[in-house]
């Protein structure tokens, strides 16, 4: 349909040039065309320096690494472990315990050679092994086994049985060459030139450091490492801890090889007895209010240890019974005669045969420590009869330290860590260069084979401040912003939306509406925006507070129904607690979905003009205003934007929370509107297989004239937003990606974008321009002798940067709390031709026409409008109960790209090319 209706512009507009014609009439059966310029494309190299902007003196945490190495090459070997009957070894942990004791008895063998480990299946030397194939016997005491009574209590809990010798288990070593690794190949990419085996050397360098932290008892967490001192734990409540520790990683920069660290945090469980953690993680005060099925969610996979055996165990479950009902099969002995087993209870066999009694455990369940099918059973706690006259209370397992949390962070957890964890710029350096200290990497003898010495100082770079853009408002004033900051003060909106049949629902009740409304009608005329008096006030019945959210939005929506003539233009829901309430999803998708009504929600604790400012900016971008924009965009002045028709994507994927396989992750592309202006966007959405990265929506040809692909309905509200033209530039900026998938954006994402724009017209050859933004990454500037962040515009393009490609940080924001970080932003392509002055001030622009915000923002804006649009579809859609029939239009195409999912629901015609989102 959209295909047709541009043929019919093309036909009443014969005398536009850039006019899209028809799609080509001839497509493969497939409707996928080959490659577009059939090539392999890989990031481009840089093309010169910026120069504009106030030099200023930084510091950084990348600290210089000299490599002097006596050896040519890192020899890599395949390690497999076995057990005594064979079969391989399939638990985690256990390597490295093998591994020391190979080097500690077999040195000789190994020819005296040291090596380090990756934790998995590879290890790595300086110079070759005695031979290509090696193995080895080990005899190693087995501290973690899990040798209990079944059902019963671990062994030791009985003075005669803790004074059995702790058992030992055979396994053999295999260790067999796999490959040699240059080192040269580092060199070579200090260099600029290309070498494939450069990660692979940098990889061996890692591995040195997590072992070197592994041998210090740290928990390590990719290139992260934490080590068990109390004084690094910060408590975020149920539970949960947020341990400080230090990321490591060496970097290929224009200076040189550098060890990037820098301060880390995650989430640990609390140590200590299990029932404390229950209580506090779901903020109870005994075991009678515990869900034991959330419980049995949140213990699986940790482990314990049981005293006072001191032995540790996996938790796997919960018993199905309590402890007082629990029965399992108890081995009778008669001498050495063993006899029939007889049933016993978990309870009666502490009671009667250990003289432990578990009446605060009795009536509830056990925690299993065995196997799928042969469980073993802990109780929870218990009072431990020594002699019949020393009473001891004990709990008979506790959770062992340095345990990851991976469960999503409630609200308050993750606020309370984002609060605990971050550090000041002068704080923040001091525990780097302390950590560096403590870590003493020069007295490791294997990293000293290696011929590395790695620098205690800063490295120092030159950085450069970018001057912020003009900004133009409504009443005809001009305003430079200072410290990436600015008001509406005394200001109007450079185009005020008009909003005339409007209402307010209220689902709180602690608002005060009437006030509300009359500030909120007194602060939009001073904005200039024409905001009728609301057409009506509709609250919620009392009856319906206690009801679930679904029934609650519902019946909203049917006074609604009674209260107004028709649908709304828009409607003000104020919601009854701030954060995640339960009745915006909901709510969302009635008035986003069924009504096309677009809706602003707010939660306010205390409302003044600065609240009621900051709800106008995003009501006015919701109903097509414009609140602010760049001087250079309103003269028309950008260079190469203004004046050739460019059009600018924000893409980015949403993922559920950790461990949700079973949500779909949400792609969001967004799209610049209106050229020559660059502050107005709108969203194309869709869902995709869970945490897949890569946007497969971006081309879905389903017939020889149709695309229900996100680029095409893009490019056709861009045609019809413009005097009927098609963008001779495309600028594509992508959140979220790391360097590792950097070709697949390039070969697969941009593949996609260019087949989308070709099945269009196969005559059309727009130029495009593909930047990647990065905001996880771990590299940090610093002023000389300041506690303060670094200026808003700061932007480093040398020294740390890559010695090959196109790259630059940029710190655009106002950092007023913590340490700033960094935007790196990665140039992979550039048709268009921009010079590097050019390319950093549009950036640093393109932070500025944010327009919910009165502050330069950290990353460009359409970055940030696709993540709010991606979140906002992710939130208002419930998946399980998405109707199959929705369309795909601007939402998901749930096919076989979705892994299944069902697609995301139609937006209302009236709202899809809003910006809902903002």
């Amino acid at each position: 349909m959209a295909l047709d209706r541009h043929t019919k512009m093309k036909h009443s507009e014969p005398e536009a040039s850039n006019a899209l014609p028809p799609p080509p009439p001839v497509v493969p059966p497939s409707f996928v065309p080959a490659k577009v310029d059939g090539s392999n494309r890989s990031p481009m190299t840089r093309c010169g320096f910026g120069n504009k902007g106030k030099k200023i003196a930084l510091m950084t945490n990348h600290f210089n690494v000299k490599l002097n190495s006596t050896s040519d090459h890192f020899y890599q070997y395949s390690v497999a472990f076995f057990h005594e009957d064979g079969n391989p070894i399939e638990a985690k942990g256990v390597g490295r315990r093998i591994l020391d004791m190979v080097h500690s008895v077999y040195d000789s063998d190994m020819g005296g050679k040291g090596f380090a480990y990756d934790g998995e299946k590879t290890l790595f030397t300086v110079g070759p092994l005695p031979g290509t194939k090696l193995e080895f016997p080990v005899l190693l005491e087995n501290l973690s086994s899990n040798r209990t009574v079944r059902g019963g209590i671990p062994d030791g809990v009985e003075a005669k049985r803790s004074r059995r010798p702790p058992q030992s288990k055979s396994y053999t070593v295999k260790i067999s060459y796999a490959t040699k690794i240059p080192i040269q190949a580092i060199f070579n990419a200090l260099k600029g030139q290309d070498s494939e085996q450069f990660n692979e050397a940098v990889r061996v360098l890692d591995v040195l450091l997590r072992q070197h932290a592994a041998k210090q008892g740290c928990l390590l967490v990719r290139q992260c490492y934490f080590h068990n001192d109390p004084r690094n734990f910060i408590g975020i409540g149920g539970g949960v801890l947020g341990c400080r520790g230090f990321h490591s990683s060496f970097r290929a920069t224009q200076s040189g090889l550098s060890l990037n660290m820098d301060a880390s945090t995650t989430m640990i469980v609390r140590p200590g007895k299990v029932v404390d953690f229950l209580l506090e993680n779901q903020n109870v005060r005994n075991l009678r209010e515990i869900d034991w099925i959330k419980a049995k969610r949140t213990l699986k996979s940790l482990r314990v240890k049981s005293f006072p055996s001191n032995r540790e165990h996996k938790i796997i479950g919960l018993s199905e019974r309590t402890c007082g009902e629990q029965i399992f099969l108890l081995k009778q002995k008669n001498g050495d005669i063993p006899s029939e087993a007889i049933e016993i209870t978990v309870y009666n066999y502490y009671a009667n045969h250990h003289r432990v009694e578990v009446n605060q455990s009795r009536d509830y369940p056990c925690l299993d420590v065995g196997k799928p099918k042969r469980p073993v059973y802990i109780p929870l706690e218990a009072i431990y009869k020594i002699l019949l006259q020393l009473i001891l209370e004990i709990h008979l397992c506790e959770l062992l330290p340095l345990q990851r949390y991976t469960k999503a962070l409630s609200n308050l957890q993750r606020a309370s860590l984002v609060e605990k964890s971050r550090q000041k710029p002068q704080d923040r350096m001091k525990s780097l260069t302390s950590a560096l200290r403590h870590n003493n990497y020069s007295a490791d003898p294997l990293i000293n084979s290696t011929g590395i010495t790695i620098s205690t100082t800063f490295t120092q770079v030159e950085g450069r401040v970018l001057d912020p853009p003009k900004l133009k408002f409504g009443n005809g004033g001009d305003l430079i912003p200072r410290g990436g900051r600015w008001n509406f003060n005394n200001k109007t909106f450079v185009e005020p939306a008009k909003i005339t049949c409007w209402a307010i629902v209220n689902f709180s009740t602690r608002c005060d509406i009437k006030n509300l409304r009359k500030d909120l009608l007194r602060c939009s005329r001073a904005k200039g925006m024409d905001l009728d008096d609301p057409y009506e006030i509709i609250e919620e019945s009392p009856q319906y507070r206690r009801a679930p959210a679904s029934v609650r939005v519902d019946m909203m929506v049917e006074n609604m129904r009674q209260a107004l003539p028709g649908p709304p233009y828009f409607v003000l829901c104020i919601l009854p607690e701030r954060k995640n309430s339960e009745i915006y999803g909901p709510w969302k998708r009635k008035c986003l979905v069924e009504f096309g009504t677009v809706t602003q929600c707010i939660a306010p604790a205390k409302i003044n003009d600065q609240y009621l400012t900051n709800l106008l900016l995003k009501i006015n971008a919701k109903m097509g205003g414009i609140n602010s924009l760049l001087s250079i965009e309103h003269l028309q002045s950008i260079p190469l934007v203004s004046h050739t028709p460019t059009i600018i994507f924000g893409m980015d994927v949403s993922h559920g929370a950790p461990g949700r396989s079973d949500v779909p992750s949400i792609a969001a592309v967004v799209s610049s509107r209106n050229w020559p202006f660059v502050s107005r966007y709108r969203a194309s959405v869709r869902s995709q297989s869970s945490r897949a990265e890569m946007i497969d929506g971006l081309f879905k040809p389903v017939a020889p004239n149709k695309d229900e692909g996100m680029i095409r309905e893009l490019v056709e509200d861009f045609y019809q937003c413009t005097p009927k033209l098609k963008p001779n530039n495309i600028i594509i900026f992508r959140d979220g990606v790391s360097e590792s998938q950097f070709n697949q954006v390039l070969n697969v994402e941009l593949e996609q974008i260019m087949a989308a724009c070709k099945f269009l017209d196969n005559l059309w050859e727009p130029k495009f321009m593909l930047i990647i933004a990065q905001k996880t990454h771990h590299t940090k500037f610093f002023q000389n002798n300041s506690d303060y962040n670094v200026p808003p515009g700061t932007i480093v393009d040398n020294e740390v940067c890559h010695p090959k490609y196109n790259d630059f940080y940029l710190c655009a924001q106002n950092g007023p709390i913590g340490t700033t970080r960094p935007t790196h932003y990665h140039v992979l392509l550039d048709q268009i031709g921009f010079s590097a002055d050019q390319l950093q001030e549009l950036v640093h622009s393109l932070s500025y026409v944010y327009q919910r915000s009165t502050s330069a923002i950290s990353v460009v804006a359409p970055i940030c409008y696709a993540h709010l649009a991606a979140g906002q579809m992710a939130q208002f859609v419930k998946f399980d109960d998405m109707s199959d029939s929705a369309s795909s239009h601007n939402a998901g195409d749930g096919g076989s790209g979705s892994g299944g999912f069902n697609h995301l629901p139609k937006l209302h015609e009236k709202v899809c090319s809003s910006m809902f989102f903002c």
